[in-house]
């Protein structure tokens, strides 16, 4: 007898393992081949993908932690091949986006947990502990390490690498490392970029950027248009130029001794 309680509405793929203890409530998706272990809790509005491994005491689709949440229909949604490790919570979205999205080949380590209306993209890893505050936006490949508080409405670009414990306040443009205390600008994630085979010329590209943006003495402003002015035009720099101008929180400062 598995003793988990599976509401008769909810929709569940070929090949999942449902574990014993486990709660699928109605209105509900589950992938094929997705696995939810023992304790796993799966609420109204969560919509899993296919190979999913959900860890004992995980949450996902709780109703926000937002006073202004009046009970409206919304959802979380957590893409094919996601592992959402031991009690790490997903909530669903509010009025404001209506929708929590998780997306493919994620890794949630324990405890951490994504708040309503957040849109995280593919490939991105959030560590242990992690808190990620309502309505962030996270893009492709960025690695959150352990203990980062991110503050709400904030940005963080793709294939960025956050330093362990750090609080997150500013937007976090592309392809950068930013640590220490206030959270600064560290450099480029070299190590990252090689691994997803970008070109010693492409890493070569976007460190030219960065030098106008933290090092050039310019304000935001004036390093966008010198970029635009003095720099070859191409992909990775035009993905740095449009994220900056639409910050509307501002981006991370430069390290300062």
């Amino acid at each position: 007898m598995n003793l988990s309680f599976i509401h008769s509405d909810a929709k569940i793929g070929k090949d999942v393992i449902i574990d014993p203890f486990v709660t699928v409530e109605k209105n509900v998706e589950i992938g094929d081949g997705t696995r939810l272990y023992s304790h796993a809790v799966i609420l109204e509005g969560a919509r899993i993908g296919k190979n999913c491994q959900i860890f004992p005491g995980a949450v996902i689709a709780a109703v926000p932690q937002d006073l202004k949440f009046v009970g409206e229909e919304t959802t979380a949604v957590i893409g094919d091949n996601t592992i959402v490790r031991e009690c790490a919570t997903v909530n669903r979205g509010t009025a404001s986006k209506g929708i929590t999205v998780v997306g493919n080949n994620c890794l949630l380590m324990a405890y951490s947990h994504i708040a309503h209306d957040c849109i995280l993209g593919d490939n991105i890893i959030i560590g242990n502990t992690t808190q990620v505050a309502g309505e962030v936006v996270i893009d492709d490949y960025a690695i959150v390490s352990a203990g980062t508080l991110v503050h709400q409405f904030t940005r963080i670009g793709a294939h960025v690498m956050i330093q362990g414990g750090s609080r997150i306040s500013k937007d976090i443009p592309p392809f950068v490392t930013a640590g220490r205390e206030p959270i600064s600008f560290c450099g480029i994630n070299t190590v990252g970029l090689r691994r997803r085979k970008f070109t010693n010329e492409e890493i070569s590209g976007i460190q030219d950027v960065y030098r106008y943006l933290y090092l050039s003495n310019l304000n935001v402003s004036n390093a966008l248009e010198k970029i635009e002015e003095e720099l070859p035009t191409g992909k990775y720099r035009e993905q740095v130029v449009a994220f900056v101008r639409k910050s509307e929180r501002g981006i991370l400062r430069g390290y300062i001794d």
